[in-house]
């Protein structure tokens, strides 16, 4: 036993463990990439004052520490590997308040954003964040990422979520950020810095976060597929060109559609190609609809709608269902690529040219009403070959021809860094590492992450 696992122990009793399997767990995450060796120790947090501890232990014998939640992330940046401490804030997951007249909630880090959810729903209330894997990643991830999910065209991403945030140092001090009120302009804006800061800057130990009344009236959502995806993104475009605004806009290439059918047994892939769900709540949400029907269908779409809300989510299923049936074709690199709305369609174009340049598939899925792709790469074995990621270095490189950008929820972790300069540029990156250095000047949070 080393001396920091000895003092983390004598500190917090049986929140730390060293046992093998659970060390061995912490090494990879559902990006597919996998540390080189495990970490000294897991700290599974219970409260502030655990993570306070932690911290303190860390900065004093000068050990790396990487926060981590439920592990769902996808790009590598919650991983543990050797001489680090793991802080798990997964079992802070109580919901502290609910606050249906200033519609705000205050909840721990590692409550699942789907069970938060569930808990709002009983008042009439929801959490507009919705990652496609919601049922399964916390909300102090949601945070940490930035993520986005399928709603996020309309009703925002994470960041337009948060109001403010409790956060420990490196060295344990204890920062209240941002506010409860609606408006809040008092200094520099270090809620937002924190948000999707990847763990780099500070832990996350509370969040106080929007919430809002349930969306009365119809659901409408149309389902329509496509000859070729790039009809579908066309029409995609030109739903939001039209001035509607669509709570989802989803968009399945021909590879994740017939892999859907194969894992599912579900027959999609008959009726198209490419399949594009659309779907608008609130009130005039039937008759935005029906004009984005008639845009679908004059694009070539053969196209259904439906009012009804169990067939509608019966529609969302096999979009959220996607990454496990590709996850069964073999090891999978999700890219997470964003482009300007106009721009989707080159981007599929970019997408198709590359598969025929390297003879591969990119089953490809996007949150369309927002132009965020995500590009799956499917190899065998547990190390990404240098032609996949050559492969997905062209595919960055089309992004940002277009105006675009290499993440727009997954985050760097370790899978992008090697292109981040890319996108920032040299006077950039310099100043964004000059920034966590004044979080963290001996560099012990999230090491190897990022930058």
């Amino acid at each position: 036993m080393t001396e920091v696992v000895a003092q983390l122990i004598d500190a917090l009793g049986d929140a730390v463990s060293v046992d093998a399997a659970q060390l061995d767990a912490a090494q990879a995450d559902k990006s597919g990439h996998r540390s080189g060796s495990s970490p000294l120790a897991i700290v599974t947090a219970r409260s502030i004052d655990d993570v306070q501890a932690t911290l303190r232990i860390a900065t004093q014998t000068r050990t790396p520490v990487v926060t981590r939640g439920a592990g769902t992330g996808l790009a590598g940046g919650a991983i543990g590997g050797s001489g680090e401490i793991m802080l798990s804030t997964l079992a802070m997951d109580r919901v502290l308040e609910i606050n249906g007249s200033d519609l705000l909630a205050v909840v721990e880090p590692g409550i699942l954003n789907g069970h938060f959810n569930d808990i709002l729903a009983d008042q009439g209330l929801w959490f507009a964040p919705d990652p496609a894997s919601k049922a399964i990643s916390t909300v102090g991830g949601n945070i940490a990422t930035n993520a986005g999910g399928l709603l996020c065209a309309k009703y925002g991403v994470t960041r337009d979520a948060v109001l403010g945030l409790k956060v420990v140092l490196p060295d344990g001090r204890l920062l209240t950020l941002g506010h409860r009120s609606v408006k809040g302009v008092t200094g520099l804006d270090l809620t937002a810095l924190m948000v999707g800061s990847e763990g780099l800057l500070g832990v996350i130990v509370e969040a106080t976060v929007r919430i809002r009344r349930a969306v009365p009236g119809t659901v409408a959502t149309i389902a329509a597929f496509y000859p070729e995806v790039r009809d579908a993104a066309a029409s995609s475009a030109a739903i939001t060109a039209a001035g509607l605004q669509p709570a989802v806009i989803e968009l399945i290439d021909p590879h994740v559609l017939r892999a859907i059918d194969a894992f599912h047994g579900s027959s999609l892939s008959q009726r198209g190609a490419a399949h594009l769900a659309v779907q608008f709540d609130g009130p005039g949400a039937e008759d935005d609809a029906r004009r984005a029907l008639e845009i679908v269908t004059r694009l070539g779409g053969d196209a259904d709608l439906t009012t009804d809300r169990d067939e509608a989510d019966e529609l969302l299923a096999a979009r959220r269902a996607a990454h496990g049936s590709l996850a069964a074709l073999g090891t999978t690199l999700i890219e997470d690529v964003s482009v300007p709305r106009s721009a989707l369609p080159d981007m599929f174009d970019a997408i198709a040219d590359i598969e025929k340049r390297y003879g591969i598939s990119i089953p490809t899925l996007a949150h369309a009403g927002d132009g965020n792709l995500h590009p799956n790469f499917i190899f065998d074995g547990p190390e990404v070959p240098d032609e996949i990621w050559d492969a997905a270095g062209e595919l960055f490189t089309a992004a940002l021809k277009l105006g675009g950008t290499l993440t727009g929820e997954h985050g760097i972790g370790v899978l992008k860094k090697r292109w981040l300069g890319d996108e920032l540029g040299d006077d950039q990156l310099q100043l964004q590492r000059q920034i966590k250095q004044v979080f963290d000047p001996l560099g012990i949070l999230n090491p190897g992450k990022v930058f």
